[in-house]
């Protein structure tokens, strides 16, 4: 099957070309480089010439400094050109959604829980989801929405937790840390690569579904720098409250992957400790 990945030069992006290569797939990959995705007439030209089987759609958006920055950013995660523009012969649209979406509670989230986006990327991603839904569910086309808790493993952002970890690990640098605690649910970006795929050939799946990709087990930041110390056999320095912490940080941020296990047999197959140190080894 060919198939289309946009923001296939992103970090979940890479290792989801990598994986659909691996596995005989004709894949049409959209970057930055190739087509700009704030142009609705050029993304849907592109979407058009790829000729999908399945689109697996990942490019992402964050920038918000200045009005342009805001429209561009609205305008990448809500794709509403997408399903327009998809052939006859697409089968299906996976969405790399975002647990940003969901209100903050203090127990594992579930699919029906509330949409109170934590920020604005949250609130892009959640009316993407929403959008996308709607319009595949008009044109007949299978839809998915997997909403990814916190992805880690080789080639993320260096900027993010776990690169920054590692890389002090390596370096003797001091990794400054919130004062509040903060919890996430990580999940290795294998799994979430392993999802999108499963997602994509199950037909049995419900249209429209929405699935929670994470592990059920949050960590704090202390908690993964010791996990981080154990696998790398070095100390890390941190410095408590240097990091003044993002909007949406939460004492508690964990998923129920109860229904991607029941409804496309995935679960998370590796765990916190041997993701760090498979990352370790990679970077």
């Amino acid at each position: 099957m060919r198939a289309l990945v946009t923001g296939a030069g992103g970090f979940v992006g890479r290792h989801l070309v990598t994986r659909l290569t691996a596995d005989g797939w004709d894949v049409v990959g959209l970057t930055r480089a190739d087509v700009d995705l704030t142009d609705p007439a050029a993304a849907a030209a592109a979407v058009r010439s790829a000729e999908p089987d399945v689109v697996f759609s990942l490019a992402a958006a964050r920038r918000k400094a200045t009005v342009r920055e805001r429209a561009d950013t609205v305008l990448v995660n809500t794709s509403p050109w997408l399903v327009d523009a998809l052939p006859d012969r697409c089968r299906a649209v996976v969405r790399l959604g975002s647990s940003t979406e969901y209100a903050a509670a203090p127990h594992p989230l579930t699919e029906d829980a509330a949409l109170h986006p934590r920020g604005f990327f949250g609130a892009t991603k959640a009316a993407g989801s929403m959008l996308l839904q709607a319009a595949a569910a008009e044109r007949g086309v299978r839809s998915a929405v997997l909403r990814a808790f916190q992805v880690y493993g080789p080639g993320d952002h260096p900027t993010r937790l776990v690169p920054v970890v590692l890389a002090a690990a390596r370096s003797g640098a001091t990794v400054p840390l919130p004062g509040a605690i903060s919890r996430r649910d990580w999940v290795w970006v294998g799994d979430v690569v392993d999802a999108c795929v499963r997602a994509a050939v199950d037909e049995s799946l419900p249209a429209g579904a929405v699935l929670n990709i994470g592990t059920g087990v949050q960590t704090s930041t202390e908690e993964l720098v010791a996990v981080a110390e154990r696998v790398t056999g070095r100390t890390v320095a941190t410095a408590p409250g240097a990091h003044p912490g993002r909007d949406w940080d939460t004492a508690d941020w964990v998923a129920d992957p109860s229904a991607a296990r029941r409804l496309l047999g995935w679960e998370p197959a590796v765990d916190l400790a041997e993701g760090l140190a498979r990352t370790w080894a990679e970077s």
